[in-house]
This record gives structure tokens, sequence and C-alpha cells, in this order.
């Protein structure tokens, strides 16, 4: 077996790991325990960074982490933790008298991802949809928090509520409600900020939290099941509420698969909007929705939100939620809510989506890729109006 000089011992104390380059492949040094060992620096899973991982102990012994996805190999063996099979390529290890250490050009033990028995993403990975040509599922998302020890009236839920049971009674739909703060589900972490990949569908968290990632139902419910999505929100200081946020900024994963596969998880479906507030900046929040919703590829249609509001000095709160239930406006709007969307989605049924193309920057055409300069851009403009 052939080996390359890659370090030095006094460069890589106890307790450390570095990354280094044997002919052009990315390896892992590690020093604990007094031994040195190495892995490849690919993860098996999304060929993510090892090396930017975490080292931790276990009963097990010591594994690190990927940054990317969680996924685990002991630093010695390469092997996953019990009940994986998965095994990182390992290579052999030198120290000479000198210090210097030498890694073997080839892995001593090949690497080998096994399929796992159970995949409770399968569904979302493989894009099972559950709508039909006639089917007519609407979803409602209530954003609203409250104590769940101390309940109380929603204005904006309150109209979500009401809005999917006329849908029911009028329509004949099929209905959802999932209330957000009955979920437990992490904020987005910030994974394509570590690589385009990181961020994969479904989300990187819900890969790694694959039993206990409540954003799992949100995907399945918004994404395989629903015709037509309404969203309810009450105002927080001028914007939607800290649990609207939490939930879109998870959806990332969603509008990524555009920017790297050019590939469209929302098809033919319809998004409306329930906003609520005591006081004022209904427009504001419905525009920063509508833009959110369609950059994924929901339709919105004609008069997309009810927005309810008693106005800048309307501090009197406790009368608000009254002067809202016997509001004739509110059963009005939400009558006309649904029935627009319901029209909507019947007709954008029979739309041929498959070939859609999108206005949204596609990774291929980054400048770190080599294929955009702002001169080819204006070149490729003059030429257009040319040939007008």
């Amino acid at each position: 077996m052939d080996y390359e000089e890659v370090a030095n011992i006094a460069n890589l104390p106890e307790g450390s790991y570095q990354i280094v380059q044997v002919q052009g492949t990315s390896i892992i040094l590690f020093h604990y325990d007094g031994e040195v060992t190495a892995l490849a620096n690919k993860c098996l899973h999304k060929s993510g960074p090892l090396g930017k991982g975490v080292v931790k102990e276990t009963a097990e012994g010591r594994f690190i982490t990927c940054p990317w996805h969680g996924w685990e190999y002991n630093i010695k063996t390469g092997k996953a933790p019990a009940g994986f099979q998965d095994q990182q390529a390992v290579y052999d290890v030198q120290v000479k008298d000198d210090g210097k250490i030498w890694v073997s050009t080839e892995p001593s033990i090949e690497g080998l991802m096994v399929a796992h028995a159970e995949n409770p993403l399968a569904d979302l990975e493989e894009l099972r949809y559950q709508t039909t040509p006639t089917s007519l599922n609407i979803l409602g998302i209530s954003c609203t928090n409250m104590n769940k020890e101390l309940p109380r009236y929603s204005t904006s839920e309150a109209a979500l509520e009401q809005a999917l049971e006329m849908a029911q009674q009028d329509f004949g739909a099929e209905t959802q409600l999932i209330r957000l703060r009955d979920l437990d589900f992490r904020p987005c972490e910030g994974y394509y900020s570590l690589h385009e990949e990181a961020c994969t569908w479904p989300c990187s968290i819900s890969e790694m939290d694959k039993e206990e990632d409540g954003m799992v139902q949100v995907y399945r419910a918004m994404i395989l099941w629903a015709d037509i999505v309404i969203i309810a929100t009450p105002i927080r200081w001028g914007n939607a509420s800290s649990l609207y946020y939490k939930m879109v900024e998870r959806l990332n994963c969603v509008q990524n698969q555009i920017t790297l596969f050019d590939k469209i998880l929302i098809k033919n479906k319809v998004v409306g909007f329930i906003i609520t507030g005591g006081q004022d900046n209904i427009q504001h929040v419905a525009g920063q929705m509508c833009w959110f919703f369609t950059d994924l590829g929901f339709i919105i249609p004609p008069f997309s939100f009810l927005g309810w509001s008693r106005g800048w000095i309307a501090e009197d709160m406790e009368q608000n939620t009254e002067t809202f239930k016997t509001s004739g406006y509110i059963k009005r709007s939400l009558t006309q809510l649904i029935q627009n969307s319901v029209n909507l989605s019947q007709q954008i049924k029979h739309i041929d989506r498959e070939h859609m193309h999108t206005s949204l920057p596609n990774i291929a055409e980054a400048p770190s890729k080599g294929h955009y300069s702002e001169g080819m851009f204006i070149e490729g403009a003059k030429e257009e109006q040319d040939g007008e």
C-alpha cells in the first residue's frame, strides 16, 4: 500500500482533528487517546464536509457528526452508530519517529452506504401527491400563538375555522386545520448558508428528526394533500406572527428545489390569507405573504385576503373580539374568499404545469459557476432588442 506525507504530529495536538489532502482526496486526521486515525471527508449521505462537523464522545466511542444532516461515524472504525450499517471510508495512518504523519493513498476500508430499512419521509422524497383532477382539499394553517394552559379567543383562528366550515358545507370540501402552536419543530438553522446542497427536500432538520419534526405534518398537508391553503395570522408589531415566519423559513427547502434542480413542488395550488389585528398594517402583511407564496408556485385568487383592523387608535382591545364577532363584514368576506379560491382552483386544475419555467435564480448561473457575466447579459439583451 502506498502512503503520502500529509502533516506533522506537532501540528495535530491530542484532542484535535484537521483536513488534509491525499492525492487530491480530502481526508480527516483525528488525534484522540494517543492514536491518529483517518476517515474520508465526504459524508456518505449528501457529500457533506465531515471535517467541519463536531466530535462527540458516546457510550459507543467517539463519533464525528456531519454538519449538514447529522450523520455520524466512529472516528476510528468509520462505522455508523448501532442500528445503522453504513461504513465511512477509513485510511491507514503511520506516524514516523520524526513526527511526520503518512496516510495511505487508498482506503484500507471502503466506504459503503446501506439502504435504511424504513424511511418515514419516503412519501415526501418521492412526492406522492394526493390531489386529483376532482379533489377539493382545503388546508387551514393558524399562525397565532398562545399559552396552551390559558387559551383565549383568537380572531384570526376563529375566522379560519369559520372559513373551513363554510368550505365543507357550501362546497363539500375536505378540510384540515393545523395550529402551528401545537407542533414541535425547530426553526430554520440556515443550512443553505453552509452550501446550497446542504438544504434539502425534505428539510435538513426533518432528515435529522424524522420522527419528531412537526414541520413534516405541514409539508405533507401543504405540498402533497392540499388544493387550497388558507393561512391565518394576527398582526404583531406591523408584521405577521413569529410562528408564521418560523414556518416560512422552513419552507426554504421547497423554494430551493427550483434554484438547484429547476424542480417545482407546488403545482396547481391556490393560497389565500386571513390577517387580523387590533391596529393596522394589513396591506404590508398581505404583500409579504402574497409575494412569498407566489415565489413557491402558489396562485393567488382575486381579492386574496380577509383583513380585520379597528385602526391605529383602537387600544381598547377588550372591545376588539366582541366587535369582530358581530361584524357582518367578516362572514361576507370569508364567504367570498372561499368562493374565489374554489373557483380558481377548479380552473387551474386543467393547466399543464409540468413544463412551467420560473424566473428565479438557478445555481448553474451563479457567478462562481462561470456561466454568467455582466457583459454576456448586456450583449444578450442588445441582441433581443435588435431582433425586435
